[in-house]
């Protein structure tokens, strides 16, 4: 097993990992059901790569077939599926190239969710060249960055 080793930006990075954990002023079910509408991935895209949804479910549940407009230099879009759903505790998501996006809810009382987002790798179906190209560390950052967006929506005041 490869120890994960904190990084300034409040991530952990391992050899097929990256992943941030923060606290939200909201109850696990307004965080898990924000998470599972497509609509709302842009407001918490960390690099703003996601644009907006334009296929599929309002609601996203186990095995759920999504679509998202995307830009990274170019614009292009990119089907997603479910893989994982625990309802108001984990969702994950995966494209064609197999590795995960995923989000995991932890309650620390009525109105408060421990969140931790997760990039993880090991489901690839092209572990060594994302290796070549830097992952996970080069998600270091967008991870962090979205788990800091989602907690300022859910910011009262």
């Amino acid at each position: 097993m490869v120890s994960q080793s904190p990084t300034p930006a409040g991530a952990t990075v391992d050899r097929d990992t990256v992943s941030a954990t923060d606290d939200v002023d909201a109850a696990p079910s307004e965080v898990f059901d924000f998470l599972s509408r497509p609509a709302n991935h842009a407001v918490i895209s960390g690099d703003r790569s996601v644009r907006g949804a334009f296929r599929g479910p309002a609601r996203l549940q186990l095995g759920s077939r999504f679509g998202m407009q995307m830009k990274m230099g170019v614009p292009y879009r990119i089907t997603s599926q479910v893989v994982e759903f625990d309802q108001d505790r984990r969702i994950a998501w995966a494209h064609f190239g197999g590795h995960r996006w995923r989000w995991e809810l932890e309650p620390l009382g009525v109105d408060r969710t421990r969140v931790t987002e997760t990039f993880d790798m090991s489901t690839s179906r092209m572990p060594a060249l994302l290796r070549l190209m830097g992952y996970p560390k080069r998600h270091e950052a967008n991870v962090s960055d979205s788990l800091r967006r989602l907690v300022s929506h859910f910011q009262k005041g």
